[in-house]
């Protein structure tokens, strides 16, 4: 039998376990508060198992929580964490704003946040959130995990790291293109913006990206192109445009709506002439991307680079440990969405910084 119900009758020696924030007294104050600058642990294990479902809801008390509270998750004992990234993010949020979307993995209804990604773990695991805000947040969650008699083999660590950027329009290369005419040339990725970076053994299963502009025009026209285990140009997974690689088409057709489908979307929408805030998603569950020593997934910001504007990304993936160090995470003022663009129910904040016209 094949398919996700295919497995269901199977008879199995596991212990179903849950951390969540329920109220120890028997009470109704099923939450927890984070004072500012606080770091909680929400759940930890001991011995082998796996997390296989994580649910979140917040209270939050200031603008851009989402992108204030700080998801970290460590396994195996390990100092450096696997998961990095604001709690929003890392749940397929981007711009610090809830919405509404369904995929396989990862689904938002309005506040609450769910993830279905399997989180595998020989010797423990641990769930950190920190506040790095000036108020308090309020946190509801669950963290549903199976323990286990012995460690599953074959079995890579949960990797998710947030990525943000100001791109700017790089300077052009000018040559024919496949049809004779004179047009603006990438040859070498090296500009491109940066979704992963990752040393070992493992596979990539897909990313989201958020990004903010205030260029009318379609800003889609850049490739996607993946370097597997340090191959050089051109790499062999190279595609033909950003809707392409998050399998829409035609600029999403002229923007007419959003979309969400278990492994792919466009779930969050800007202005009719492509201005402001948008975010895409693409989960390779049916097709990881494997490799065995190293990955760097990258896509231009418009056709060869030729787009500015503010740029971030959750990537996903499992791997062996240990993971390629990540960047330092930025502060809070490095985190908060800027004000351009984007819908008038996002327009509440008024600390974001103004997104610069020209770059």
């Amino acid at each position: 039998m094949n398919g996700p119900l295919a497995d269901l009758p199977r008879l199995k020696n596991v212990r179903s376990r849950r951390s969540s924030s329920y109220d120890t007294t028997g009470g109704n104050a099923d939450n927890w508060t984070f004072e500012p600058g606080q770091t909680r642990t929400i759940a930890k294990m001991e011995g082998p198992g796996c997390i296989r479902h994580i649910w979140v809801t917040i209270g939050g008390r200031e603008d851009f929580h989402l992108r204030k509270l700080v998801l970290r998750m460590y396994w195996d004992g390990e100092e450096s964490p696997s998961v990095e990234s604001p709690i929003g993010d890392f749940f397929g949020l981007g711009h610090a704003t809830v919405t509404y979307f369904q995929s396989a993995p990862l689904q938002m209804f309005d506040r609450a946040f769910n993830c279905w990604f399997p989180m595998p773990y020989s010797e423990g695991a641990r769930i950190d959130i920190t506040n790095d805000g000036e108020k308090d947040a309020i946190v509801y969650f669950y963290v549903d995990y199976q323990e286990y008699d012995e460690p599953q083999e074959d079995m890579g660590r949960f990797h998710a790291h947030w990525r943000r950027q100001l791109v700017k329009q790089k300077k052009e290369t000018m040559g024919p293109d496949r049809r004779g005419r004179e047009a603006r040339l990438n040859t070498t990725g090296k500009d491109n913006y940066l979704v992963l970076d990752a040393k070992g053994k493992g596979h990539y299963v897909g990313c989201h990206i958020d990004l903010d502009t205030n260029e009318p025009g379609w800003w889609g026209e850049g490739d996607d192109m993946i370097f597997v285990d340090g191959e050089k140009w051109p790499p062999n997974i190279h595609g033909t445009g950003m809707e392409d690689y998050f399998s829409g088409a035609w600029n999403y057709n002229k923007l007419a709506r959003t979309f969400c489908t278990p492994y792919y979307g466009y779930h969050f929408r800007g202005n009719e002439d492509y201005t402001g805030k948008h975010s895409q998603y693409r989960y390779h569950i049916e097709d990881p991307i494997y490799f065995q020593k190293s990955i760097r997934v990258t896509i231009e910001h418009g056709h060869a680079n030729d787009r500015s504007g503010d740029w971030t990304s959750v990537a996903y993936w499992y791997q062996t440990e240990p993971h390629k160090a990540f960047p330092k995470l930025a502060d809070v003022e490095g985190r908060i969405p800027y004000k351009y663009g984007g819908r008038e129910d996002m327009r509440a904040g008024k600390d974001r910084r103004e997104l610069p016209v020209k770059h």
